[in-house]
């Protein structure tokens, strides 16, 4: 017989003890595989098994979707009619960039031919076949292709290229990028409560969404999902991000039937004519931009309905949207200064356009055109109002006349009746500060500078003489002053 030790007994006995007090051990976390079945039925995709992972991928019917790239070439900043477009939109698992957001779902959508728009979704079933849907996402996205997004350079692309890099891969090569949530704030702001994505498609395209599901919900059902949740949670996901990439072919689309040629011009609501005048301008196609503002002006501009802002947006002069952009954010509390001009730089883009505001945008584009004469024309209108925006104009006035028409007696009596609009308003308690000062030393230079005296040409066969193939030619600064450049030009380099 074997002897037992009450010693190991006791021992024996507080470990059966302890066992039947232990909490059981929590549920088996399901596998990439399980999860890619579970999401491909869901979706009605195909789990898409390779050496670096699992991706889900679901592809629909192309829809029928036509658009004249020839046309749409013709916007400002838009991809030449050649080269292919891919248009991308993320969900995520958070709103920032770093290293702890990943992108668990791609969608794309590329023309092909120039009425069908095919699109392919991408989905993670776990973070582990994050290579596997990376490779997917290069092997669909050409070299030279264009990728289309709302909001992209600022989201959805930095965070793609995050993941690539710590991976340890190169992000997938692309010709150009168009970011539609800068054109959209641009050409239709004026005329939209706000520039997201869904009030574009309700203001621009006629779309209402049903049952669509919030941005802020999404992360949280995937992580749901990743925890053992049903996959009829995303059901709804992938439907919103199909048809966020199927909203971005529309609005190019929009473009192109809309702004695509002058002919459209005509009927186009003249707050989108000005916003386009001012993308042309960007681009310095200055014909373009003045035959806009030409558009806009021949048309009636009806008042928009009054859109919903912050207190902080009411806080600012809409009137005052030409003064100079937001300063650099170097942490803190915003200072005061700092979220009056956030909220002016807000008022540059939702002011409605008025009469004056294209007339303005009208007169700066001729001055570059150097069609100087129309552009005065066009400011002696303006200075001819009230308001503080008449001083704006008999300052412009005086500028033309001094640098350009080279009439300094003009000019200083544009000043002296500039000073004099600034003490009218003193009186009726507006005050200009800047305006005045720059008036007074405009004043002050013209008082004091004469014309320069005429020199008469050396004939005595030294440097600057007529017979040297060497020239001394006086031309205009390119900044506008009243200084002259001299420059020293053979006659052959003269045309170059």
């Amino acid at each position: 017989m074997i002897d037992h030790d009450p010693t190991l007994t006791r021992r024996l006995e507080r470990f059966r003890a302890a066992t039947r007090l232990a909490p059981r051990p929590a549920p088996r976390s399901p596998d990439s595989d399980e999860l890619a079945t579970r999401l491909a039925l869901a979706l009605d995709g195909e789990a898409v098994r390779t050496s670096e992972g699992i991706v889900v991928r679901c592809e629909a019917p192309a829809h029928p979707l036509a658009i004249d790239r020839e046309r749409l070439a013709g916007l400002p900043g838009q991809p030449p009619p050649d080269v292919p477009l891919v248009c991308l939109d993320t969900e995520t698992t958070g709103l920032a960039t770093a290293a702890g957001t990943v992108a668990f779902l791609v969608g794309l959508g590329w023309w092909e031919g120039r009425d069908r728009f095919r699109q392919v979704q991408l989905l993670l079933p776990d973070h582990g076949d994050e290579p596997a849907l990376l490779t997917a996402i290069a092997a669909t996205i050409p070299a030279s292709a264009w990728l289309v997004t709302y909001n992209g350079r600022s989201f959805d692309w930095p965070l793609l290229v995050a993941r690539y890099r710590l991976a340890r891969r190169q992000a997938p090569a692309h010709g150009g990028h168009v970011d539609l949530l800068p054109v959209v704030r641009r050409l239709f702001r004026h005329r939209m409560a706000d520039a997201r994505l869904r009030t574009a498609e309700r203001s621009l395209l006629g779309i209402n969404r049903v049952g669509d599901v919030d941005g802020w919900e999404i992360p949280g059902r995937y992580l749901g999902f990743l925890r053992g949740g049903s996959a009829d949670e995303l059901v709804d996901v992938v439907r919103h991000n199909d048809q966020d990439v199927r909203s971005l072919a529309r609005l190019l689309m929009h473009l192109e039937r809309h702004l695509g040629t002058d002919q459209e011009w005509g009927a186009a609501p003249p707050g989108d004519l000005a916003g386009l005048a001012r993308a042309f301008s960007r681009e310095r196609r200055l014909t373009e931009a003045l035959s806009c503002l030409e558009a806009a002006t021949d048309r009636p501009i009806h008042p928009q309905p009054s859109q919903q802002r912050s207190s902080s947006s009411t806080a600012a002069d809409d009137s005052q949207w030409w003064r100079t952009g937001r300063p650099a954010d170097f942490g803190g509390r915003p200072r005061q200064a700092v979220v009056a001009s956030q909220a002016l730089a807000t008022a540059r883009l939702d002011a409605p356009w008025t009469a004056e505001r294209i007339t303005i945008d009208r007169a700066r584009v001729l001055r570059r055109l150097g069609r100087h004469r129309e552009a005065a024309a066009a400011w002696t209108t303006l200075a001819a109002g009230p308001g503080r925006i008449a001083i704006v104009a008999t300052i412009e006035l005086a500028k033309i006349h001094e640098h350009a028409l080279r009439d300094r007696p003009a000019a200083t009596a544009l000043t002296i009746t500039g000073l004099g609009q600034i003490e009218r308003r003193r009186r009726m308690g507006s005050y200009e500060p800047a305006l005045e000062a720059d008036l007074r030393r405009r004043l002050s230079r013209l008082s004091r500078t004469r014309p320069a005296p005429q020199r008469s040409r050396p004939t005595n066969g030294t440097r600057g003489s007529g017979d040297s193939p060497a020239q001394r030619t006086r031309t205009p600064s390119s900044s506008g002053s009243n200084e002259q450049a001299i420059v020293r030009r053979s006659p052959a380099k003269a045309f170059r």
